[in-house]
């Protein structure tokens, strides 16, 4: 398979689908020797099922565990840190990791308790996990996914669940997209295989899955990233990181030259572009807030939006860690716990946003 190729099928029997994507691709020419150790890095974001539009299918990795195996490779590791306010385990078990892993006798890693090492990127200092340093061979398993924050997640933004807790909450200080780019020079999947079944296109936690039954393998993680911009009918402009990494030589974002084949299956609902989702951004003072914290947020926003209540607010509403140690008069999550209202929790979930928000605005209006 060359760097410039993508390779889809569509259809319903992901396992089989993805043995036969693979089989196409044939990655197993590229690791060396059946002693590697293969590490598979899937999106377990949250403790929700895939059909959710958050989670990598474990049908998809059954299928790379199977193809590995039928060829002599036994050395695999699967290895994923949910994200910040999620345990991992609860995650691995949820969604039905555990069980793989006990069927096929593979490792599973939390990497939110795995050591870290510091690499250097352009002067910048980046904690990643250790087992990232033991791989000889990695999977990126991702979604395909829109987010409420970078617009897209996909290969690239991936890779974050490689670096502990504390980093991850650094990258949000550092405003996402430059660490993202930085963090895919010191680690480079050697494959992808992407889940586009069904992933949520507007947030990276789920909750409106876009049913595609699509599954795509790739060398390039800037291309495959290009490209899930065009299937959610995104500019990669709008997404700075997939420019920034192709800077860094991490890959290319050049649609032109892309060498895509359908194996199986219609693509034509991957033309039909969905409706864009309601903007609510204008009612939000957003300073360096986690993912969690904010894709709670504007679901939240959102159902107001609907309900014809977030016009009604006379403020905006502060999230994020810039807030820490300041006051104001409406704010989200613990780190804005000095405003004169706060919706508690690190990060509050979605309902406790609405009822707090909905509470607040009738109480101003009354």
């Amino acid at each position: 398979m060359k760097i410039n190729e993508i390779i889809r099928s569509y259809g319903t029997e992901y396992k089989e689908m993805t043995k036969r994507l693979l089989a196409a691709a044939d990655p197993a020419d590229d690791i060396p020797g059946k002693e590697a150790y293969i590490g598979i890095k899937p999106n377990l974001v949250t403790p929700t099922p895939a059909s959710y539009g958050a989670t990598t299918h474990p049908e998809i990795v059954a299928g790379i565990i199977e193809y590995l195996q039928e060829r002599g490779f036994y050395n695999i590791t699967i290895a994923e840190g949910s994200w910040v306010g999620d345990k991992t385990s609860d995650a691995f078990e949820y969604c039905g990791y555990n069980a793989l892993a006990s069927e096929y006798g593979v490792r599973i890693t939390d990497t939110k308790k795995d050591s870290y090492t510091q690499v250097t990127v352009s002067g910048t200092e980046l904690d990643v996990c250790s087992c990232v340093n033991d791989f000889d061979y990695l999977i990126n398993v991702p979604v395909v996914k829109g987010h409420c924050q970078t617009r897209v997640t996909c290969a690239l933004k991936n890779m974050k669940g490689l670096i502990p807790d504390h980093e991850k909450r650094r990258f949000h200080r550092m405003g996402l997209h430059k660490p993202i780019a930085y963090l895919n020079t010191c680690i480079r999947p050697d494959f992808i295989v992407a889940d586009h079944i069904c992933g949520d296109p507007d947030f990276e936690e789920g909750g409106n899955p876009l049913v595609r039954n699509c599954i795509m393998a790739a060398k390039d993680p800037v291309l495959v990233d290009a490209f899930a911009c065009a299937l959610l009918g995104v500019d990669p402009e709008a997404v700075p990181y997939i420019g920034l990494a192709q800077e860094l030589g991490v890959g290319s974002a050049d649609l032109s030259g892309l060498k895509l084949t359908t194996l199986e299956g219609d693509p034509a609902e991957d033309e039909v572009f969905r409706e864009t989702p309601l903007d609510v951004s204008y009612a939000v003072d957003e300073v360096d807030s986690c993912s969690a914290c904010y894709a709670s947020l504007v679901p939240a926003l959102t159902r107001l939006k609907e309900e014809g209540l977030l016009d009604r607010l006379v403020c905006r509403i502060g999230i994020g860690q810039g807030h820490q140690g300041k006051t104001g008069k409406l704010g989200v999550g613990k780190c804005t716990s000095g405003f004169e209202y706060n919706i508690k929790g690190c990060p509050p979930d979605e309902e406790d946003i609405y009822n707090g928000l909905k509470e607040y605005i009738e109480s101003i209006g009354s």
